[in-house]
């Protein structure tokens, strides 16, 4: 008999041998999984920084219920409907004057493809269309999709599919282990001057745009300060390239505001978000796009300037309508003025286990984003058996789910998580450490 686990691709897992012990999901609520045997876990990931308004969540499942009852899908190609034009209008509203268009899409990935494609045909229709290159950074991941595979920094993502389409890359703002040796504050500055150094040497009129990771993930929660944006805005403008966020990951409440573009002290041309958008109760992510740029696709029928991409599921009305009922969510029950309490909160529990185990070398992080960094108990990179993914495993037979990285974990709960469940994940997370000492 065929196993019938076998028959799915699980992200990023040798399915052989998930297929020998399977983790499933059978249901959830708040901020707890169920597995098909009924244990419960902590959801320490929010899914991957999904579930910002917890599993199961009455507000939104009364929504999309209703909605389901007037529209579930609308032609895309021939019009728009009214879930989609409010979410818009919403959206705008949480953004600087000069933000008044939106282009929805079903995934983060889908966000980044629209906003690479906006930055080449807006070059195109603004009188140059030699500038085709983009430029983004090692170490940051910015989706499955081709395009965003290819503006990708992270080799063990981008080896198998190479070659991909050719994008340029600059080093990341890594403090902690700068291959120069810099303090904090010369690192941000040398690593955003080589944005200038590369569009300089590969001539600015081929440069169509920059894309960053606001706060990068792959390499491990790292957090330029204010100058790196404000420096980055600044050479983008004098040569005339776009400025791009990848804010799927930091969008909508998780770093504490409802992007980070406002703690960054420079604003992109275009800001890609999804994920926590809906609160994972459907696909749903968006482009949202500056007037410098969606000034350049509004003219008269003649002249064909209309965006030309497209996708069968973006601006849903169902989804868009999900997504009005989390930010619906978001401020009925103050869930930013939530998150500016209890993520120091759980930042203090997280940094005291620093006292308790001498390995745990950093605390890290932001909003409801934090993560922990051990001593690096494979230097040689022998082993697929790295500290953080061990203690992944750990967790989740202690009830909690934490996402593994050579050196690191990251926790990131549902933004609703009370003080209490705070208590809670740490004291599981404690004991996995302790399995492993």
């Amino acid at each position: 008999m065929v196993n019938p686990v076998s028959r799915i691709m699980v992200d990023f897992q040798q399915m052989k041998t998930f297929a020998e012990d399977p983790f499933i999901i059978e249901r959830a609520e708040d901020i707890y999984l169920y597995d098909d045997h009924g244990k419960q876990y902590i959801d320490g990931l929010s899914g991957v920084f999904v579930v910002s308004v917890g599993h199961s969540n009455s507000t939104v499942l009364e929504t999309i219920v209703d909605q389901m009852q007037r529209l579930t899908f609308s032609p895309p190609l021939a019009s728009a409907n009214i879930p989609a034009m409010k979410l818009a209008e919403r959206i705008c509203e949480l953004t600087p004057p000069d933000f008044n268009v939106v282009k929805f899409a079903s995934g983060g990935s889908e966000a980044i493809e629209t906003a690479l494609k906006m930055a080449l045909q807006y070059h195109n229709q603004t009188g140059h269309p030699e500038k085709y290159k983009i430029i983004a950074t090692y170490g940051s991941y910015h989706g499955g999709t081709l395009g965003a595979l290819s503006a990708s920094g992270v080799s063990a993502r981008r080896t198998h599919f190479e070659p991909l389409i050719g994008m340029l890359h600059v080093h990341p703002p890594i403090f902690n282990r700068c291959p120069l040796q810099l303090a904090a504050g010369q690192c941000a500055t040398s690593c955003v001057l080589q944005f200038e150094e590369v569009i300089q040497r590969e001539d600015p009129e081929t440069v169509a745009a920059v894309l960053v990771e606001p706060v990068m993930n792959v390499e491990g929660l790292i957090i330029p300060p204010r100058s790196y944006f404000e420096m980055l805005r600044n050479i983008c403008d004098k040569y005339n390239v776009l400025l791009i966020y990848d804010e799927v990951i930091t969008g909508f409440g998780r770093t504490g505001t409802m992007f980070f573009a406002e703690q960054a002290g420079a604003w992109p041309d275009m800001l890609c978000t999804g994920k926590g958008m809906s609160g994972g109760y459907a696909p749903l992510a968006a482009t949202i796009v500056a007037d410098k740029v969606s000034k350049a696709f509004w003219g008269e029928a003649e002249d064909k300037v209309q965006f030309n991409a497209g996708d069968t599921f973006a601006g849903n009305p169902l989804a868009c309508a999900t997504g009005l009922a989390v930010l619906d969510y978001f401020e009925q029950h103050q869930l930013l003025d939530h998150v500016a309490q209890i993520g120091p909160y759980l930042a203090s529990k997280l940094r005291a286990l620093k006292d308790e185990f001498s390995t745990i070398v950093d605390v890290r992080g932001l909003g409801l984003w934090w993560g922990v960094e051990f001593e690096n108990d494979n230097p040689a990179g022998k082993s697929h058996d790295d500290i953080g993914r061990r203690l992944e495993r750990a967790a989740r037979q202690r009830g909690l789910v934490v996402r593994g990285a050579p050196t690191m974990i990251s926790v990131a709960p549902p933004l609703t998580i009370t003080e209490s469940q705070v208590d809670d994940l740490v004291g599981r997370l404690t004991l996995a450490i302790r399995d492993m000492v």
